[in-house]
């Protein structure tokens, strides 16, 4: 399950930059077979005064944390690969707005995670598509 924390300053981003952001992002997963309903993205607007780089305030900065529990990489070429493609998806919605943007990937180990009290099913199985099938992304 991928979760995003994307720290920004306030007024960065409509309501309608937050939802296209976050398709844009769901995209990525559910391109590599990742259910659509793993995918979260939390956006959290922080006031200058409360957002510093070196220092000093930052107020045209974004710093966004990836959490990655259902699936890891371990290639090296491959980690690059998917480092390289969620820089990309960042950028019409950083770099393109003349924001500043750094971002990190950590990858949480499979057995320190559950969704609703349940074990995930184990990647590309079955079972994992009968509970995609199941847990839809709820209509908000």
């Amino acid at each position: 399950m991928p979760l995003w924390h994307v720290y920004h300053p306030i007024g960065a981003y409509s309501a309608a930059d937050k939802q296209n952001f976050a398709r844009d992002i769901t995209g990525i997963y559910t391109a590599v077979g990742l259910p659509e309903f793993y995918a979260m993205v939390l956006f959290h607007e922080v006031d200058t005064h409360d957002f510093y780089v070196g220092g000093r305030p930052a107020g045209d900065a974004v710093r966004i944390v990836v959490e990655h529990l259902a699936r890891h990489l371990d290639d090296p070429v491959r980690r690059r690969a998917m480092t390289e493609r969620l820089d990309a998806v960042m950028r019409p919605y950083t770099r393109d707005r003349g924001l500043h943007w750094e971002f990190h990937i950590d990858e949480t180990p499979r057995d320190l995670w559950m969704i609703a009290g349940l074990w995930p099913p184990d990647p590309g199985t079955d079972a994992e598509k009968a509970w995609a099938a199941a847990n839809r992304p709820l209509p908000y």
